[in-house]
């Protein structure tokens, strides 16, 4: 159960005795919940923190991909979470319009999960996840995982308002000093890991001193629209409407609304958004939205009326209830290192972006689950702290990458504002022509931060020093917008449907498992497997066409859905495969 702290008005903070458990979290957003989820997948204890006293009221991210759905559903969660999200039979669409009762732009129509459902069924072919996309807000994500984590957990205990103060570890493990969120009360815990999921100001990593490598938002976008385009576009907007260039800021309004018809000129919607830069979001195809708007040089986000801001760029005014609203700042940076030692850090503690393309919590999923699991091997005595190390490689890797396309869906923003005139505002024939060059640029532009299947699904870990490299063959090259499937080691396997209706992602094991495509003997690497103490089940398949996606006869598959080693005969030195996948080498 969740538990929160509530000490006494006035005490002096005290410690009482030394708790002791296997596994610490800092943080229970979406990524310590899921990574809490992974630890209590392999049975492993754990005690999840929280400083605040519940969980979010800001609702950050709106989305979590079908890669992120694929390892809930290996969490066994996929279905409940759908419960609290969209309904499956709302399609999505994002429209450019000029605001929210003036002129379409350009639309992009998305399927909805039912329709998803039926387009990966009907294809199978392995370029699409098993599960669609789901539309949730993090404000509905969070108590929905906090939830199921309660309802199911037999070795973690959440507990709210109880934060990190400081930590000091050595060989054996980390003692942990938390403080009350009222700061009446201490507490001392000894945890042979601690994983800091506390977010992009992390404390955790503050004091392992590992610093941020960061791109300056700012310029990387007048470095791509490029300087002569960014300077007549401020100069523009200066004439037209006295607008100051912009700082890096963006103002957020979340908010509810008893008339959401109002938003419904373009049809239903998912983002309506503005050549002018902002974008507003309806978080549950009902009555809640979320307005992100970018602020100029010198503007006091503290003297902003958040129903006047709202009003003025939509353009009208209606009820509405006023949930959050402050200024942010939208960030490009990846941590220098992802831990050391017995401490480690995930998601937004060790990377940031824009929420362009939803990579934010999404990488973080990932994160989540490739941390755990190798957590779970070191505790249970098979895996070394070569995994570990491992993990800020492969995870690392993945955040530069993300962080790379988060950048490219900004510029693409960037873009559209360059190419905007005031003139798309006129009933004359010039607003109409302008309005129809604008919105050709937005459509030859497009719209991959909603469609980037290659950043998805398609990373890999091929340069890890714990999977098997191919001594043959090319691996397949990468791409943001296209998933190509590939067995190639360090990749996620291709997800199709066995000629039962089975899916072959769910007969992966918790621990390893070795498919076998054709009649081999694996005794020998079972045997290696079995004598380390690692688990890994053989599951026999019999499909063609799950074998041609596959690519060899033999494929061995992580706990955490990678390709570790593959192969159409066993290898020569079985030990000496299982070594490397357990970090005996690193």
């Amino acid at each position: 159960m969740s538990k929160q702290a509530t000490p006494g008005r006035g005490q002096t903070p005290k410690a009482g005795p030394v708790e002791t458990v296997p596994v610490l979290v800092v943080g229970a957003g979406p990524v310590g919940l899921t990574l809490a989820m992974e630890l209590e997948h392999h049975g492993i204890q754990a005690l999840l923190v929280e400083r605040n006293n519940s969980t979010t009221q800001h609702p950050k991210m709106d989305v979590t991909n079908g890669r992120s759905m694929e390892l809930y559903r290996r969490l066994g969660v996929a279905d409940e979470l759908r419960k609290a999200a969209i309904p499956t039979d709302h399609r999505t669409k994002v429209t450019w319009a000029t605001n929210a009762v003036g002129w379409e732009l350009a639309s992009f129509d998305y399927p909805s999960v039912d329709e998803m459902r039926g387009l990966i069924r009907d294809r199978n072919d392995g370029t699409l996840p098993l599960e669609p996309w789901m539309r949730v807000s993090q404000v509905i994500l969070e108590p929905a995982l906090r939830d199921l984590l309660e309802a199911r957990s037999k070795h973690v205990t959440v507990q709210y308002g109880w934060a990190l103060e400081s930590f000091e570890q050595d060989s054996e493990g980390v003692t942990v000093q938390l403080v009350s969120a009222e700061g009446g009360r201490r507490r001392t815990v000894r945890a042979q890991y601690l994983v800091g999921c506390d977010g992009a100001g992390s404390r955790t990593r503050r004091q392992l001193g590992i610093g941020l490598d960061e791109i300056d938002v700012r310029r990387m976008l007048i470095k791509e629209l490029g300087r002569p385009r960014t300077a007549a576009m401020l100069m523009r907007a200066y004439k037209a409407t006295r607008e100051r260039p912009m700082d890096g800021r963006i103002y957020l309004v979340h908010f509810t609304t008893p008339d959401p018809e109002i938003f419904q000129r373009f049809g239903s919607i998912w983002h309506l958004q503005s050549p002018e830069g902002w974008t507003l979001i309806s978080q549950n195809d009902g009555d809640t939205f979320t307005l992100h708007a970018p602020l100029g040089v010198g503007t006091d986000a503290d003297h902003i009326d958040p129903r006047e801001f709202v009003y003025e760029r939509v353009g009208r005014r209606f009820e509405m209830n006023v949930l959050v609203a402050n200024a942010w700042t939208p960030r490009l940076t990846v941590a220098d290192s992802y831990g050391r030692g017995r401490v480690w850090l995930a998601g937004d503690a060790v990377h940031q972006v824009p929420p362009t393309g939803g990579y934010g919590m999404n990488t973080g999923v990932g994160d989540a689950v490739g941390l755990g699991w190798v957590i779970a091997a070191v505790l249970q005595g098979w895996g070394t702290p070569g995994l570990l190390r491992a993990y800020e490689q492969e995870r690392r890797s993945v955040a530069l990458r993300n962080r790379a396309a988060a950048a490219r869906h900004s510029a693409v923003r960037g873009a559209v504002k360059v190419a905007y005139r005031t003139a798309v505002h006129g009933e004359r024939w010039i607003g109409a022509r302008a309005r129809a060059r604008l919105g050709r640029e937005i459509s030859d532009l497009g719209n991959l931060e909603n469609e980037a299947l290659g950043i998805e699904l398609g990373y890999r870990y091929d340069a890890s020093p714990v999977v098997c490299s191919d001594p043959g063959g090319e691996a397949p090259r990468q791409t943001m917008d296209a998933y190509t499937p590939s067995t190639w080691p360090g990749a996620r396997p291709p997800s199709v449907l066995l000629q039962d209706g089975r899916a072959l992602f769910d007969l992966f094991h918790r621990g390893f498992t070795l498919l076998r495509f054709a009649d081999h003997d694996v005794s020998a690497l079972t045997e290696a497997a079995a004598a380390r103490g690692i688990p890994l089940d053989v599951v026999d398949v019999r499909d063609s066409h799950a074998r041609a996606l596959y690519e060899r006869d033999l494929v061995l598959v992580r706990p955490d859905q990678h390709v570790a080693w593959r192969g159409d005969t066993l290898p020569d030195d079985p030990g000496r495969v299982i070594d490397r996948i357990r970090g005996a080498h690193v």
